[in-house]
């Protein structure tokens, strides 16, 4: 079935980018012929594609036809319409019941994740420090920074929004790399919660419940993309290797997974920085004679870790070459060092300020980042705790 030019029209603001492009074409009156040709779609499939069109702009409450006209934001869908005739079968009133489309809001959330990596060129080469210790890591770990949160000071002691957020993750990059000694590799250990929520709602993901949160999601994947495309730059400056861990924390399981495929793409020609795209929540990576394991902590606890990394196939290589061994967790923002099972495990805590949820849990811990530097023989020479601060990087 054709749909009219003027119908056209009226669904165009309903339209994906695809659909969009055919409809367009029939408006300007361009034949099925004319669009497989120049648009690359069989004239069956363009018509079912306008068909969707049509079916999307009814999920949203716009049919004309029906008497439905009060449409539904992008990203929403309509439960239901009832409407209210009077006796000349003329609309008096009309209830349009919404939901969330959830299908739509990961749509939109890749548009962006896609727009906003396009809009940063791919980084050069870059000339490496002249001056490098081959034998040490430098390892700079921050976990649970909850960027999104929102806390009222007056409330919760502490203050925490998303420009606060921004200026204590660079200032405590920096602060670590100017720290560091010359070591070769620079290693940037996020590890997880890095976002306070994982989608267009700011709701923990698991069970729902809802988060005190300082802005829209879209703005928070702009924000992550610049902060820590910055502090590789930063890292790049100082050592001769970048090593990134993105890790899967409980708050934000899918944003960790597009944190580390825009920091795979931004970098991809700049030989000096490797991602560790690993779909498996727990990391490894073997420094000479020092193992190094990370996970963010929701899934195993420390005790248990030990265990796991000794037996995990994948690392038990590693676990065997190794002289020494130190795992590093979070999750529960605060400081931990226990050894046990032939590893050393420390429980990292955060940098971020206490939101209305930890403070009426009376949780209460000293906020902080740790740079610790590995040699690959005598394992950890080196540590230094770099502490929150706004003040701006300049």
């Amino acid at each position: 079935m054709t749909i009219p030019a003027e119908e056209l029209k009226a669904l165009m603001p309903f339209a994906t980018k695809a659909q969009a492009r055919i409809a367009a074409a029939r408006i300007e009156g361009k034949t099925w012929a004319w669009i497989t040709e120049n648009l690359g779609v069989e004239g069956g499939n363009a018509r079912k594609t306008l068909q969707s069109m049509k079916r999307r702009a009814v999920n949203q409450g716009f049919s004309p036809e029906h008497d439905m006209t009060h449409s539904v934001p992008d990203g929403f869908r309509v439960k239901g319409v009832s409407t209210y005739y009077d006796a000349d079968g003329n609309p008096r009133a009309q209830w349009v019941k919404s939901q969330t489309d959830q299908a739509r809001q990961i749509e939109i959330l890749l548009d962006r994740i896609e727009s906003g990596a396009n809009g940063h060129k791919r980084f050069k080469p870059t000339a490496a420090p002249k001056r490098a210790d081959d034998d040490l890591l430098s390892l700079l770990t921050i976990t649970d920074f909850h960027l999104g949160m929102y806390a009222w000071e007056v409330e919760t002691g502490d203050a925490w929004d998303i420009e606060i957020a921004r200026n204590v993750f660079l200032n405590a990059v920096h602060a670590m790399v100017e720290a560091s000694p010359n070591s070769r590799i620079g290693f940037l250990n996020q590890l997880g919660d890095m976002l306070h929520w994982d989608g267009m709602l700011a709701v923990t993901p698991a069970s729902g419940h809802v988060l005190d949160a300082d802005t829209r999601y879209g703005k928070l994947v702009d924000l992550t993309m610049q902060i820590m495309t910055e502090a590789v730059r930063l890292m790049l400056k100082k050592f001769s290797e970048v090593r990134v861990i993105q890790a899967e924390g409980n708050h934000d399981p899918a944003g960790s997974v597009w944190m580390r495929k825009f920091m795979k793409h931004i970098f991809a020609n700049e030989p000096r920085v490797t991602v560790d795209d690993s779909e498996f929540p727990y990391y490894a990576y073997l420094h000479g004679e020092t193992m190094l394991g990370f996970h963010h902590g929701h899934k195993s606890k420390m005790l248990s870790l030990p265990k796991l990394f000794a037996a995990e196939p994948r690392f038990r290589a590693m676990w065997g070459a190794a002289k020494q061994t130190y795992i590093h967790t979070g999750h529960l923002h605060h400081e931990r060092v226990l050894e046990d099972g032939g590893a050393i495990v420390e429980q990292h805590p955060t940098l971020a300020g206490r939101d209305s949820y930890t403070v009426r849990g009376g949780w209460v811990s000293q906020r902080g980042a740790k740079l610790i530097t590995y040699d690959k023989t005598l394992g950890e020479v080196q540590r230094i705790t770099v502490r929150p601060s706004s003040a701006l990087v300049q």
